[in-house]
């Protein structure tokens, strides 16, 4: 991308995310000056993705995904903002939710950019069909990330190109909202292809993403969930259309299928294994914290300042990197976990080494919490590593299959398989539907550790009180609990904008 477009898009991003808005913006796309060749429709694209690698959009995904749960306690000293979501305490000025909603609106019009430059180009069709097709797969993410922590949010649905375009009307519900979502993300999985690529989304990404949008409006609905209850859809087609969209996922490809090792699973050098049907672009050769990843450092422990090496579940021994302790297990979620769980044998660890093979640290004396081993990467290079997040795994496609469609026979093989791997034994095969959904749910709990996911499982299932004791303890309800409020900033800049 020249110089001259660059430009063009830090104005743009400038406009929107700026804290007065009272000048006159100097700069907007246009015709006349912005790309007009499929490589600068596809650099455009990458400065879409790139919106999610901002550290505060990344390290957002576990802060506020993981800390508002009972997986995690924060380290006492970590800031403010932390404190407040780990407490519960969250308000509207909140600086880690500021920045989330900034970086996903950030992500929003780059991909509006996307779309309104190229749905009336004569670029080859082929070319055309896969940048629009992710555009809009990254608008509805972006949208879904929203709806998830905040619930209403005001709809962009274009590019800015002039002052008016800069406060745009809150969803008048969350059919509307939604609506909008599933639009995009149905257009996504009609143009684009399976074909899968460390950092970028296609059709079976598009596919996953419908079943777990389908399944938090069944689920939201189904157990009253605030805003949830208004919704027209009804639960059982909600459902159908989450085990329907999973299903193709699930049966209609093999290029992402479940890898039954586990700790392949989390190989950072094996982006493009069989279970990454979206994760995110970091790289530790990169120059710039989100081009490299930090997230390692967020969950590991600090032991003597020394680089330590964990235990294999085949005895060998895998160089890891101190940390800051940020992210600090709960002994009652640990605890959780079967013992025999492979989840927590082999991706929970409570020795550290030293080269020889000899412990120098355990859990209780140089470090006070088992951390997860999901980011560590063996070739980090100092603080740089290439741990990304994992934004959608082939298991939990089939865990949301299971949910959806259970309890049902094939439903049951998803949900023992994800088990099996474990090194657990099947389900009771006798429960009910309500009893086998929260068996699933918990399931997702123990296979999506850490991942950034807990949170809003709490939220649709209405069970946010009754799992952490934090939030009962902050006196809200569990109709508080269901969203954050839109940050001041945005409300104080949009006069649409509401917290009602």
């Amino acid at each position: 991308m020249n110089s001259k477009i660059l430009s063009i898009l830090f104005i743009l991003v400038l406009l929107v995310s700026a804290c007065d808005l009272s000048e006159e913006p100097y700069g907007f796309y246009s015709e006349d000056n912005f790309y007009t060749t499929p490589q600068d429709a596809e650099a455009s694209l990458m400065y879409a993705y790139n919106a999610l690698t901002f550290i505060e959009y990344s390290r957002g995904i576990f802060y506020i995904g993981e800390l508002a749960s009972e997986t995690c306690d924060v380290k006492a000293d970590e800031a403010y903002g932390s404190q407040q979501l780990n407490s519960w305490t969250a308000d509207a000025t909140n600086e880690t939710l500021t920045y989330f909603f900034k970086y996903c609106f950030i992500a929003i019009n780059r991909s509006n950019a996307v779309i309104d430059n190229l749905v009336n180009s004569d670029f080859d069709a082929s070319i055309k069909n896969r940048l629009l097709g992710e555009a809009y797969f990254l608008r509805a993410y972006n949208y879904f990330n929203l709806v998830k922590v905040f619930g209403l949010v005001p709809i962009q649905k274009s590019m800015v190109n002039s002052i008016s375009q800069t406060s745009p009307n809150m969803a008048q519900n969350l059919d509307e909202l939604y609506d909008f979502i599933i639009a995009d993300l149905k257009e996504a999985e009609s143009l684009l292809d399976i074909n899968q690529k460390v950092g970028r989304a296609d059709k079976v990404a598009a596919q996953a993403f419908l079943a777990k949008v389908y399944l938090t409006i069944a689920s939201s609905k189904e157990s009253g969930v605030a805003k949830y209850t208004d919704m027209a859809i009804d639960v059982t087609s909600a459902y159908e259309e989450a085990a329907n969209w999973a299903h193709k996922v699930l049966y209609d490809q093999s290029q992402y299928h479940i890898d039954n090792d586990l700790v392949h699973i989390y190989d950072v050098d094996a982006p493009d294994g069989p279970e990454h049907i979206f994760i995110m672009s970091m790289d530790r050769s990169g120059q710039n914290e989100g081009n490299y990843s930090k997230i390692a450092m967020m969950f590991h422990p600090w032991v003597d300042g020394v680089p330590y090496y964990l235990k294999n579940p085949d005895n060998t021994f895998t160089y890891a990197t101190n940390g800051w302790e940020v992210f600090q297990t709960t002994t009652s979620f640990f605890n959780t976990f079967s013992e025999v769980d492979k989840r927590r044998s082999d991706l929970m660890v409570t020795d550290v080494y030293n080269v020889n093979g000899e412990v120098v640290g355990s859990l209780g004396g140089k470090f006070s919490y088992p951390f997860t081993r999901k980011y560590v990467d063996p070739e980090f290079v100092g603080q740089k590593s290439s741990a990304k997040p994992y934004l959608m795994r082939f298991s939990e496609v089939a865990l949301i299959y299971a949910e959806a469609a259970g309890p049902t026979s094939d439903a049951y093989e998803w949900v023992n398989a994800i088990r099996n791997r474990a090194g657990l034994g099947d389900l009771d095969p006798n429960l009910s539907t309500e009893a086998y959904r929260n068996a699933v749910v918990q399931e997702r709990a123990w296979e999506l550790a850490f991942e950034g996911q807990r949170l809003y499982d709490l939220r649709r299932k209405a069970m946010v009180l009754d799992k952490d004791q934090r939030a009962a303890a902050a006196g809200i309800t569990e109709d508080q609990s269901a969203f954050y409020p839109i940050p001041q900033m945005e409300v104080d800049l949009n006069v649409n904008v509401t917290n009602d």
